[in-house]
C-alpha cells in the first residue's frame, strides 16, 4: 500500500503547499491592509475551489464506472495523458514563479479590493481552484493505477496535512524554507513519476483500442520477475513500470523522461546563474537608495507627505448594506459544484444509448433482445420474476458461454457486458428452484471470433473425477503403510525415527488435498488443529499428525505417545476402507485448484499448524505437488478452454517450487519464521500470485444448467 501512496503523497504536499503558500499569502495582504473583514470573502473563494475539485473527482470517478470496460481503458488513459501535460506545465510554471509569487498575487489582491467582494472571492478561487483541479486529476490517474490500494488516499491526505503544517509555520514565520529548492527537488520527481503515468495511460490507450500495438512487447521480464516480491510491487506502485511493457510504453517513457529532464534541469540552472548576473545591478541600486536618504532635509521634508500618503493602506470601498444572509455565498459555492456533479453523475449512469434491457424470468427470458451490432456490448438485465436467478449469454448450438450474471435479485437491474461477434447468440436464465429456460437465438452477422467458455457437465469431468480417485486410493495404501510405520517406532521406543517417518507420512496426506472435503470427520481425526479447543494441545480431542507432531518436538516419551500414533494408523486405514464409498461430487475437483494453496497461505506459510517441527515448507511442498496432480488430470479441459492459462500456471508454480527447494537442504527444511525477510517476502508474494493465476479455473469449470 505505502508504495502505491508515495506518488500521490508528493502531489498531495507539493500541490497543498502551492495552494497554501497562495492563501496565506492573500490572508497576509489583507491583514497588512487592514482589511481583516475581507478575510470571509477569502475563505469562501477557497472552499468554493476545494468543493470544484472533489466534484469534479467524483465525476471522474462515477462516469468511468458507468462505461464498459473497453471505454474505462480509453477515459482513463486519455484523462492520463492529460494529466501528465497539467504536471508538467505546474512543474515549470512553479519553477519559474516561485521566486515572483507573493508580487504578482498581492498585485491582484489589490485590484481585487477596489473591485468589491465579488471579485476578491473570484480572485482566491482563482488561484487555487487551479491547483485543486490538478490535484484532483492526477489523484484520480493515481488511484486508478493501484486498483483497489488505498495508498494514493492515505499518502494524499498525509501529503496535505504535512503542507498545511509547513504553510501555518511560514506564515507564523515559525519556518523557513528554501521554497526554489523544495520546488526544484519535488518537481525532478514528480517528472518521473510522470513518465511512468505516461505509460500507463498509453497502456489502458492500447488496451481501448485507441493506439495499436498492445501486443507488440518491448519487454517481457514476467517468467524471471517475482511480481509479488517487494522490490516489483514499489517499481510498479512508485514508477508505474511493470515486467511487460509494450514498444509505444517504453519509448514514451525514454523519450518523455529525456525531454522534459533535460528541459527541467536547463531551466533550474539558468534560473541558478540569474541572481548572479543581479547581483552587480542590485548593488547599484543599493548604492542609489543611500545617497538619496542622504538629500538635504528641506527634500525630505517636501517629500514627506507623498511618502506617507503612499504608505496608507488602499482605502477600503464603503460597506455596503447586507441584502442577504452572510452564510448563502458560501453555502451556493459548495452546493451549486456538487450538485451539478450529481447531475453528470446521474447521467453518466444512466443506460448507454445503444445498450438493451433485457428481461429475466421464467416466462420473459430474453423479452427485448434483439441483434446488437459487433463489438463489446452492455445489455442491462433486469429481474421481472419473483425469484433470484442465473443469467448467461450462450451460443445456443455447442453452449458456450459469452457472459454471466450470478445471483441477480426480482426487481433488480445489472450490467452484463460481453463481446459480440458473427454468430448466434441465445439467453439462459435459470432462477432459483425452477428449470432453466432458453431464449430465441438472435443471429449478429459478420466475422467470428468472440471469445465464449464452453460449459462442462458432469459427463466432461467424469474422467478426471476417475483419475484422481485413483490417486487418492494409491496415495491411502500408502499412507496407512507410513502411519503403521510411525506407530510402530514410538511403540519400539527410537524417537529419532519416528520424527522421519512422520515428516514422510505427513507429506503424504498433505499431497491429496482436494480430496479434504470428501474424507468427511477422518480429516479432522487424522489433521486436526488446536482452533476451538478449550485445552489446547492437552484438550483430549486434539488428534492425529499434529498431536503426534507436538509430542514429538516438545520432548513427550514413547510410552505418552504410543496411543496417539496407534489412533492415528487405525483412523488412516479406516479412511482407506470409507474413501470408496464417499461422496466425491465432480464439481469438487475445479475449486480444490484454487482451495488447498489457500490453505497452504493461511496455515503453512504462516507458521500457524507447526507444532514444533518446524516443517511447515516441507507441508507447503507437498501441497504444491497435491495441486500440480489435480492440474493434471484437469489438463485437456482447461486447454481447450484458455491456451494462455496453464502456461502462465506452470510458471507460477515453477516460481514457487523454487523458493521452497531453495528452503530444503539435505533432509532438514528452514521453519518458516527463520526465513529471511526478503525470502518470506518472495515467497508469500509468489504463492499470492500463483492463486490469482488459478481464481479463473472453478469459473472455466464450473456445470452449468442447461435448459
Amino acid at each position: 500500500m505505502w508504495d502505491d501512496a508515495f506518488p500521490s503523497f508528493l502531489i498531495g504536499l507539493r500541490e497543498g503547499l502551492e495552494a497554501g503558500l497562495i492563501v496565506s499569502i492573500l490572508v497576509a495582504t489583507l491583514v497588512r491592509a487592514d482589511a481583516r473583514s475581507r478575510l470571509p470573502q477569502v475563505w469562501t473563494g477557497v472552499l468554493a475551489a476545494v468543493a470544484l475539485a472533489m466534484s469534479f473527482g467524483a465525476v471522474l470517478t462515477f462516469t468511468a464506472a458507468s462505461m464498459s470496460g473497453t471505454a474505462q481503458e480509453a477515459f482513463g488513459g486519455t484523462l492520463s495523458v492529460v494529466a501528465v501535460a497539467f504536471v508538467t506545465a505546474m512543474v515549470f510554471w512553479m519553477r519559474r514563479s516561485a521566486r515572483n509569487l507573493s508580487g504578482e498575487i498581492k498585485e491582484k489582491v489589490t485590484g481585487a479590493l477596489a473591485m468589491g467582494a465579488g471579485m476578491l472571492i473570484v480572485t482566491s478561487f482563482l488561484a487555487v481552484g487551479r491547483e485543486g483541479l490538478e490535484t484532483a486529476l492526477f489523484l484520480w490517474t493515481t488511484a486508478r493505477a493501484a486498483g483497489e490500494s488505498a495508498g494514493p488516499m492515505i499518502g494524499a491526505g498525509i501529503g496535505i496535512v504535512i503542507a498545511a503544517g509547513l504553510c501555518w509555520g511560514l506564515y507564523r514565520r515559525v519556518l523557513k524554507i528554501n521554497l526554489t529548492k523544495f520546488f526544484t527537488a519535488t518537481g525532478a520527481v514528480l517528472i518521473v513519476i510522470a513518465a511512468g503515468v505516461l505509460g500507463y495511460g498509453l497502456r489502458d490507450l492500447q488496451e481501448g483500442g485507441v493506439l495499436p500495438g498492445k501486443s507488440a512487447y518491448a519487454v517481457d521480464l514476467s517468467q524471471s520477475i517475482d511480481p509479488g516480491a517487494w522490490y516489483s510491487t514499489l517499481v510498479q506502485g512508485v514508477f508505474n513500470l511493470t515486467p511487460t511493457m509494450t514498444w509505444l510504453q517504453v519509448v514514451a517513457y525514454v523519450g518523455y523522461l529525456a525531454v522534459v529532464m533535460t528541459l527541467f534541469v536547463r531551466g533550474v540552472r539558468s534560473s541558478a546563474a540569474k541572481p548572479a548576473r543581479e547581483a552587480k545591478p542590485a548593488a547599484q541600486a543599493a548604492a542609489v537608495k543611500e545617497a538619496s536618504q542622504e538629500a538635504p532635509a528641506q527634500d525630505a521634508a517636501q517629500s514627506g507627505p507623498a511618502k506617507d500618503a503612499s504608505r496608507e493602506a488602499p482605502a477600503e470601498p464603503p460597506v455596503r448594506t447586507r441584502k442577504r444572509p452572510a452564510w448563502v455565498v458560501p453555502v451556493a459555492v459548495v452546493t451549486v459544484p456538487a450538485a451539478v456533479a450529481a447531475g453528470v453523475v446521474a447521467f453518466g449512469k444512466s443506460k448507454p444509448a445503444d445498450a438493451q434491457t433485457i428481461a429475466v424470468s421464467e416466462k420473459e427470458c430474453g423479452k427485448g433482445f434483439t441483434a446488437p451490432e459487433p463489438g463489446r456490448q452492455t445489455f442491462q438485465m433486469h429481474n421481472t420474476g419473483d425469484k433470484a436467478s442465473e443469467v448467461y449469454l450462450i451460443d445456443p448450438a455447442s453452449n458456450a458461454v459469452y457472459g454471466e450474471i450470478e445471483g441477480l435479485a426480482p426487481g433488480t437491474t445489472r450490467d452484463l457486458v460481453a463481446t459480440v461477434a458473427g454468430g448466434s447468440y441465445a439467453w439462459r436464465c435459470v432462477p432459483t428452484g425452477g428449470k432453466a429456460v432458453t431464449s430465441v437465438p438472435v443471429r449478429v452477422s459478420g466475422a467470428g471470433g468472440a471469445k465464449a467458455v464452453v460449459p462442462v457437465s458432469e459427463a466432461d469431468l467424469a474422467a478426471p473425477l476417475a483419475a484422481y480417485k485413483q490417486y487418492v486410493g494409491q496415495g491411502l495404501t500408502t499412507l496407512v503403510a507410513q502411519t503403521r510405520q510411525l506407530s510402530d517406532d514410538i511403540a519400539g521406543g527410537n524417537l529419532d525415527a519416528a520424527r522421519t517417518d512422520w515428516l514422510t507420512a505427513h507429506r503424504t496426506y498433505a499431497s491429496l488435498g482436494a480430496a479434504y472435503g470428501t474424507f468427511q470427520d477422518f480429516d479432522k481425526k487424522i489433521n486436526g488443529r488446536t482452533a476451538g479447543l478449550p485445552d489446547g494441545v492437552n484438550d483430549k480431542d486434539f488428534t492425529g499428525f499434529h498431536r503426534v507432531e507436538y509430542g514429538l518436538w516438545h520432548g513427550q516419551s514413547a510410552s505418552d505417545l504410543a496411543a496417539p500414533a496407534a489412533h492415528l494408523a487405525e483412523d488412516s486405514a479406516g479412511l482407506q476402507k470409507a474413501f470408496p464409498t464417499q461422496d466425491f461430487a465432480p464439481g469438487d475437483l475445479p475449486l480444490r485448484t484454487h482451495e488447498i494453496l489457500e490453505n497452504t497461505l493461511q496455515f503453512e506459510l504462516t507458521g500457524d499448524a507447526d507444532q514444533g517441527s518446524g516443517t511447515s515448507l516441507a507441508t507447503a511442498d507437498a501441497n504444491l505437488a497435491g495441486t500440480r496432480e489435480l492440474l493434471g488430470v484437469l489438463r485437456p479441459l482447461l486447454v481447450s478452454r484458455d491456451a494462455q492459462l496453464l502456461p502462465r500456471i506452470d510458471a507460477g508454480i515453477a516460481r514457487v517450487q523454487k523458493l521452497l527447494d531453495a528452503a530444503h537442504h539435505d533432509q532438514s527444511w528452514t521453519p518458516v519464521d527463520r526465513l529471511d525477510a526478503a525470502a518470506r517476502t518472495r515467497l508469500n508474494g509468489a504463492t499470492g500470485q500463483l492463486l490469482e493465476d488459478l481464481a479463473p479455473v472453478p469459473d472455466l469449470l464450473e456445470i452449468r444448467k442447461s435448459a
